[in-house]
């Protein structure tokens, strides 16, 4: 299992806009409208046993899109759930194939594995009705070599009230001031 990030620049920061990186890792390229995307690809094997790495990688990539915490929290809960629902009918041996592309306010997640049957996931079970509810939109497609792929896109969202988070609005903003804080002293001097 190699989740080692490989790019196609000796200094680590990603290729020329609209090259892709062969063999997998991550790749940067051109957005239309000016922006960069970023795909990081992971290869596991197909068992419940590696789910724990592509949680933890969703959720750190989520934060790195400057996600909100629930979002952030749906997103990776979406991934585990497409990933348990094609692990069900998953060749023994396989492996799972995970696609995560990063462009600016938005990630879209692809999955895949090769299947005993060649089947979709059925959207009348509750594992369909729970990625819905957590993503965006949600697709699934069978290839012909009976690869079957569950999409997922997920946005930046915007709490109820309607007003962005400061992180949300300013790209990079990762804190704020807390207001209740002393000025200058340890924590809890008067």
């Amino acid at each position: 299992m190699d989740t080692t990030p490989k790019t196609d620049t000796a200094n680590g920061q990603g290729g020329a806009p609209g090259r892709e990186v062969s063999g997998g890792g991550v790749s940067r390229g051109g957005v239309p409208g000016g922006g960069l995307r970023d795909v990081v690809q992971l290869t596991l094997p197909a068992a419940s046993a590696y789910l724990s790495v592509l949680r933890t990688a969703t959720a750190s990539l989520a934060a790195r899109a400057d996600f909100t915490l629930d979002d952030i929290e749906d997103l990776r809960i979406a991934v585990d759930e497409a990933c348990a629902l094609l692990l069900l009918s998953a060749v023994p041996g396989s492996n799972l194939e995970c696609t995560f592309e990063l462009s600016p306010g938005v990630i879209q997640v692809s999955v895949t594995v090769r299947s005993l049957d060649g089947e979709p996931p059925s959207r009348e079970t509750f594992a369909w009705t729970v990625l819905t509810a957590l993503a965006d939109e949600v697709s699934s497609s069978v290839d012909a070599d009976s690869r079957v792929t569950i999409g997922l896109r997920k946005r930046r969202g915007v709490p109820e009230d309607g007003v962005p988070s400061p992180a949300a609005a300013t790209p990079g903003a990762t804190w704020t001031e807390n207001a209740g804080a002393p000025a200058s002293g340890p924590v809890g001097a008067p």
